[in-house]
């Protein structure tokens, strides 16, 4: 069977398929089709700030309305306020249209359950086979059975109140100076407003989304502006968000920068020492830092890993009672404050642990052990193609006992992207380059073959 999902839901360049206005009509119908039995016809919809949400909006709007569905329009709005309003509003379903950290000319669509969270494989095979089997056009709805848009406009009120009732009473206006990098983003309304309802005092880039330049040198995935902002303003810290929010990354008051990975080890000194992690373990995925595991291990607590993706790192933390979880890129997960990662959530929560301390970011930072890691990227055109090549094999071979115990390496072809991803670690960062001209090459052999001579 033909395959839509991705690691993050469906994924592409906007206007072509998948992302055209044609399947998200035909997306729309197969969600009203896949709820037709329920009493309630409520499905949310959000979006983020990039150029081809209007149209995608307004085409999976029609496939609903068209089976009988009502959409609930949150507008402009990040992925973690809609997985929460789509249980607030008790929509059957909720859906944003955003393509995360990517580029403005990619979009997507992520599906939350009536309870917030993302849906399992299970939801997402059963919604490909109505898609493909085009089953939803056995709905014909007419006359009063067909659905209308509902525009909420008390959303985003809502989903700032749920936001500060996560902040602990014993949360204090910390006396940092911030700089804020919104990513030109769905944050860049939400989080300056919040912050000016803690009467916390911060500066703001990257604020003004005009459609085209949501992550564009910008935000988590570009942080250098940020750096020279922090600088500039000789701040205590910068905050880099994606354009939907659901991450964050930070900039210590030197200009370095604090990963996820981090922002945990934060988070963990500071609470396992008052007893208020729970069990005290820490679910993480297989790119997080070896020296990750070393440090939570010397805080007293402890890191169990998985499968890279926010959707499995919860998983693993409800089948190990864990309270918090995350990924190095920023996506954080506070379970007792929702069950998505939520990179606002997490800028609060990360500025409660600092000042719970006292001390420079880069001091708390700092605490991580860290052994050098370099991500490399390589482009390629056919996944199936180049992992049944012999040359893939042969280097995966050589690669794998290049650093024995000293490190490792990690391949994974990207879920969302033609790319194939290989992370090196190790305690030498010269062992890093050796190995990387042995990649390079081999790489570059590989896809000098001819696919007809394979």
């Amino acid at each position: 069977m033909n395959t839509l999902f991705g690691t993050d839901g469906i994924r592409g360049l906007a206007n072509q398929y998948p992302m055209n206005a044609e399947l998200a009509f035909y997306l729309g119908q197969t969600i009203g089709y896949y709820n037709k039995n329920k009493k309630n016809k409520d499905i949310l919809l959000g979006k983020d700030t990039r150029i081809s949400g209007d149209m995608l909006e307004a085409a999976l709007s029609a496939g609903l309305c068209s089976t009988g569905m009502d959409v609930l329009n949150v507008g402009i709005a990040t992925t973690p306020a809609v997985g929460y309003l789509t249980k607030y509003y008790h929509a059957n379903m909720g859906v944003v249209i955003s393509a995360s950290h990517n580029p403005y000319y990619d979009n997507g669509i992520k599906i939350f359950q009536a309870d917030g969270l993302k849906i399992n494989k299970r939801i997402e095979r059963e919604i490909e086979k109505i898609l493909f089997q085009e089953k939803y056009k056995k709905i014909q709805n007419t006359g009063s059975a067909i659905g209308r848009v509902i525009p909420l406009n008390d959303a985003r009120k809502i989903y700032l109140e749920h936001v500060m009732d996560t902040i602990p009473q014993d949360f204090k206006k910390p006396g940092y100076r911030i700089v804020l990098d919104c990513a030109n983003g769905s944050s860049s309304q939400i989080i300056p407003e919040l912050l000016t309802k803690l009467k916390i005092s911060f500066n703001t880039i990257n604020d003004t989304p005009n459609g085209i330049n949501i992550n564009h040198k910008c935000g988590s995935t570009y942080i250098s502006n940020l750096q020279e902002e922090v600088f500039k303003k000789k701040a205590d810290i910068g905050l880099a968000f994606d354009g939907d929010a659901d991450r964050v990354l930070a900039v210590d008051e030197k200009g370095s920068i604090v990963n996820g990975d981090q922002i945990m080890v934060i988070y963990a000194n500071t609470f396992i020492k008052e007893g208020k992690l729970g069990n005290k373990v820490i679910v993480t995925t297989h790119m997080s830092n070896l020296g990750f595991d070393e440090t939570i291990n010397e805080i007293g607590g402890s890191v169990i890993r998985t499968d890279i993706g926010d959707k499995y790192v919860l998983k693993k933390m409800l089948s190990t009672n864990s309270l918090l979880g995350g990924e190095q890129s920023g996506h954080i997960i506070f379970l007792p404050y929702s069950p998505n990662g939520d990179g606002i959530i997490t800028a609060l929560q990360l500025l409660y642990a600092l000042n719970k301390n006292n001390e420079p970011v880069s001091i708390q930072a700092g605490r991580m052990k860290k052994y050098f890691q370099k991500l490399l990227n390589y482009k390629i055109s056919d996944k199936k193609y180049f992992t049944q090549n012999e040359k893939f094999h042969e280097m995966n071979k050589v690669i794998q006992n290049y650093f024995k115990k000293e490190g490792r390496v990690l391949i994974r072809f990207s879920g969302t992207e033609d790319k194939i991803r290989i992370l090196l670690e190790s305690k030498e960062e010269k062992k890093i380059k050796e190995c990387k001209k042995v990649i390079d090459d081999y790489i570059a052999n590989i896809s000098s073959f001819n696919k007809n001579d394979f």
